[in-house]
């Protein structure tokens, strides 16, 4: 740790894993309701799990992306932060807003609008939090030494997504207009410049953990940005199909979101090349694990995946099933669940000053983690082929249909008990590493191994 001010990232992190442990309740919620175990439904029914459950996901990533760029900002810039205070002002203001969300979801108070639940009094209070965020990194950034790609890259996905935020405040009548808006929110921030910001994480972690001449990493970057723009913005038209939109969507859409892999594909291949170009080995071995991890397992999730069923011809009959559900547990997990959990893993030693990495308990539960997401993955992606075949294929009613699928959600469980697990290790671990020790310096945990200068 170079600044002390990086510890502000610290509270962020545990606090991305305290909301991270409350969204694997509501998911067990929901994963029980779907086999007939629905003790709970008149004090939280399907749809406010639903909700809480996927709302409560992004905020914890964003806790995630704001503790990392906490972290990585001040030693790009090569200062301390601009206001300390102002982060942790920040950090209380978003978990009470957090709060305030799921207490409004449990009262049905809420906007009804899918992935945008959270009601409209709420949405101005976190644009004034990204603000306070953006204005706080800005700052940093303005005042700072220097100025890096991977800073600014970081920096400008960061700022997207809070622009980005702003087409989802506006509700429109027309059903079909408020759907097009409502995906500039969606889709752009997942499929754009969130990959801009996992970019810039994976880019300094690579520097950090790899040895490599940063210019050869920061080339690489600007290939990916150069991808994600092109495919990711175009991209939006595969959500367009059946919304009542002109027709062109389906050219549009069908063709952008087959390249949009290719964004993925590069962030593979950019990972592991330069994982094995690295002449110089890191002592933290585990965070390496969990950035290429991320690489690979987002090319699968988010790419492949997403390719495989927004295809015009495929997604006529996948549309709005659980083959979704499939594509998007492993892609969030992948491209951006792991990275977070990368920059953990990396930042911990520094922060605490306790070089617990390559231990068994990390292996482990970077292993049973991942095992258990692609197990989930998998049986939602039985069940979602299954529902495709009986209900869109055969036309059987949807109720018979749900009550088919069932047994296929007691696996989706078990996997998730797994994958709940592998979690449960890494919190432990990070318990382990205690609180950020105003001790702690770069030397403690890097020493003889120059490693990223």
């Amino acid at each position: 740790m170079k600044y002390q001010s990086q510890r502000v990232a610290y509270w962020f992190f545990a606090s991305a894993l305290l909301l991270l442990s409350l969204q694997i309740v509501y998911g067990f919620i929901m994963g029980f309701a779907r086999v007939g175990m629905d003790g709970l439904h008149e004090w939280i029914p399907f749809n406010t799990a639903r909700a809480t459950h996927t709302n409560l996901l992004v905020v914890w990533l964003l806790c995630g992306f704001m503790g990392s760029a906490y972290f990585i900002i001040p030693e790009e810039a090569d200062r301390e932060l601009w206001s300390v205070k102002l982060a942790y002002a920040q950090l209380i203001s978003l978990l009470v807003v957090g709060v305030i969300a799921i207490i409004c979801y449990h009262l049905n108070i809420w906007e009804g609008r899918k992935f945008l639940e959270i009601p409209r009094p709420l949405d101005y209070l976190v644009v004034v939090n990204v603000l306070a965020f953006l204005l706080n990194i800005g700052m940093t950034l303005w005042l700072g030494k220097r100025n890096t790609t991977t800073s600014l890259v970081l920096y400008m996905g960061l700022l997207f997504a809070a622009l980005l935020y702003l087409p989802g405040m506006v509700t429109v009548k027309n059903q079909t207009v408020d759907s097009f808006y409502r995906w500039w929110v969606v889709h752009l921030w997942v499929e754009g410049v969130w990959e801009l910001i996992m970019g810039g994480i994976l880019c300094y972690l690579l520097i950090k953990l790899t040895g490599v001449d940063r210019e050869v990493v920061e080339k690489w970057l600007y290939i990916i940005v150069g991808l994600t723009f092109l495919s990711g913005i175009l991209g939006t038209g595969h959500h367009y199909y059946y919304i009542g939109a002109p027709r062109y969507w389906l050219i549009v859409g069908g063709v952008f979101s087959a390249l949009e892999p290719l964004a993925f594909l590069g962030m593979a291949i950019y990972a592991l090349a330069m994982a094995k170009k690295g002449g110089r080995k890191h002592p933290n071995r585990i965070a390496l694990t969990w950035s290429l991890g991320c690489a690979v397992m987002s090319f699968v999730g988010a790419g492949f995946l997403g390719m495989a069923h927004t295809l015009p011809q495929i997604n006529m009959y996948t549309h709005g099933t659980l083959v979704t559900a499939m594509h998007g547990h492993l892609a969030f997990w992948g491209a951006y669940a792991m990275i977070v959990l990368a920059m953990m893993a990396y930042a911990l030693p520094l922060l605490t000053g306790r070089k617990l990495w390559d231990t068994g308990v990390a292996s482990f539960a970077f292993w049973t983690s991942n095992i258990g997401m692609v197990g989930m993955t998998g049986a939602l992606a039985v069940a979602g082929v299954t529902q495709v075949a009986l209900e869109r294929r055969l036309g059987l009613d949807f109720l018979i249909v749900q009550k088919e699928i069932e047994m296929h959600f007691v696996g989706m469980l078990l996997a998730a008990a797994l994958f709940t697990v592998g979690i449960g290790a890494f919190i432990w671990l990070f318990i382990r590493h205690g609180l950020p020790s105003a001790e702690a310096r770069a030397e403690d945990f890097e020493g003889a191994v120059a490693v990223g200068k």
